[in-house]
């Protein structure tokens, strides 16, 4: 089969499964809204009423489905599409579950929609369970993995064995260093599926672009900093050549003034439900050793000013006594039993609610480092500044799509595509997935033993010869 022809297959068989889903889960809640929920209403829906009734809910399906990447059929695995599926769910029939018992108006029917909705809800994640699992495995045998070769160049990063854990999706056959003669790598390419260009100086990269354009060559690329910058540009259409626009202003006015309105009303709704838990974990905490139970440090936020962030102390007392910043690792023995938990689901991070109102920091957006770790990569990167554009999140776009050991580099490019693509949209996004977040080990996963920062800061230092070396040829 061409490559055209086969990727055409693809993308219908995703889009055949993604419709597929939507209508059997609105079909569930429309079997019982027709047998059981309809008839709690003091006059029962009729014709158009129950279209609308299963419209919305259809729509509703597919907005959160698309925010928490629940049809992400063939993309991720199986366990990570189910998790999003049932996040997704349990939001969809709770709008559903509030709205009927608003057209029902009597409280004595409460429980029983409530009943209802479980029954809705527990049929749709058994269904969804099966059918993602059974279409994932007709994916992986209709369409193989692609075998890939990869360019790579003096910077070392992890990128290999990350793709190589996916052996599902990817295969890496061959790797090339940039080093060899051009002619050679050409040639190589026209065997291969795709291409992956790991780092490698503009100059050659834009060579191997255009090559892959030409002959219909799949190209996975690592960014630079410069080509994330020019992903938020505009079109200017006034002459007849093409031209960009890049603003390069952060938010704009408008945006500052909504995001802050979600911000003040988000934090005083969570400071009010999640009141019982700040008391349950500060209890715990004083129980346990005594100690404070807040840790208040210095991070800094927009335009770099300094403030003090506040989070429920989840380590033993004077953890970094001699004032050295040392990570926290797998298994680290300064962490308390109520910190492993607090940590393990982020709970830790709800006093910065108080940072959030006061306007330190907003809901979304790069997280805040420490001070001296902003001075420090400063120093061996120069970009590291712009990610301070906006103000620090308590979550972003970091924290939902990179870990906790993520480098400090590749958060600063994940950074920087949120800032530039910043939408009202994407916040919203972002919040949802940050939900399913809590639910994933491996984005709370300390550096291992063989990890620590300074292994991290050195990786930094190796690619900045090879970026500043490049910049200044794009």
């Amino acid at each position: 089969m061409k490559k055209k022809s086969f990727e055409a297959v693809k993308k219908l068989y995703i889009r055949t499964t993604n419709c597929l889903l939507t209508v059997i889960l609105t079909a569930i809640f429309g079997f019982f809204w027709m047998t059981e929920l309809n008839e709690m209403m003091t006059r029962d829906f009729l014709g158009t009423g129950n279209y609308l009734i299963l419209t919305l809910y259809f729509i509703m399906t597919i907005l959160f489905f698309r925010a928490f990447n629940a049809y992400k059929i063939g993309v991720l695995k199986s366990g990570s599409i189910v998790l999003s599926q049932i996040l997704a769910l349990i939001c969809i029939n709770v709008i559903a579950l509030l709205q009927i018992v608003l057209m029902v108006g009597r409280v004595a029917k409460v429980s029983g929609i409530f009943l209802q909705i479980l029954r809705v809800l527990g049929c749709e994640i058994v269904l969804c369970i099966l059918l993602t699992f059974l279409l994932n495995k007709i994916y992986y045998w209709l369409f193989p993995p692609y075998h890939m070769i990869e360019i790579y160049g003096n910077y070392k990063n992890q990128l290999h064995s990350k793709i190589g854990s996916r052996g599902d999706k990817y295969i890496i056959g061959e790797r090339v260093h940039i080093s060899e003669p051009l002619e050679d790598i050409e040639e190589r390419l026209l065997g291969y599926d795709a291409v992956l260009l790991n780092d490698i100086p503009a100059k050659m990269k834009n060579k191997l672009l255009k090559f892959c354009f030409e002959n219909s060559i799949r190209v996975y690329f690592t960014p630079k900093i410069s080509d994330i910058l020019v992903k938020g540009t505009d079109e200017v259409d006034l002459f007849d050549s093409p031209l960009f626009l890049c603003k390069n202003i952060g938010l704009t006015f408008g945006e500052r003034s909504i995001k802050r309105c979600m911000d003040i009303v988000i934090s005083v709704l969570l400071l009010i439900i999640s009141s019982p838990v700040f008391l349950i974990i500060s209890l715990f905490i004083k129980i346990y050793d005594r100690g404070p139970v807040f840790f208040l440090q210095e991070r800094c936020t927009k335009g770099g000013e300094v403030f003090v962030m506040c989070k429920f102390r989840s380590m033993i007392e004077n953890a970094e006594e001699d004032g050295k910043s040392r990570p926290a690792t797998d298994n680290d023995s300064r962490i308390t039993p109520v910190g492993k938990i607090i940590r393990a689901t982020r709970l830790d991070e709800l006093p910065q609610l108080f940072n959030i109102l006061k306007g330190d920091m907003s809901f979304i957006g790069p997280r805040p480092e420490r001070v001296e770790h902003v001075e420090k990569y400063s120093k061996q990167i120069p970009e590291f500044s712009y990610r301070m554009k906006v103000k620090a999140g308590l979550t972003g776009y970091a924290q939902v799509y990179g870990k906790y050991n993520t480098s400090a580099y590749d958060k600063l490019k994940m950074d920087l595509m949120y800032i530039v693509n910043y939408s009202i949209v994407m916040d919203l996004k972002i919040l949802l997935m940050t939900i399913k977040v809590i639910f994933m080990k491996e984005s709370t996963e300390g550096f291992g033993n063989n990890q620590k920062e300074e292994m991290n800061v050195r990786s930094v230092e190796e690619f900045v010869g090879n970026e500043c070396g490049t910049v200044n040829r794009e």
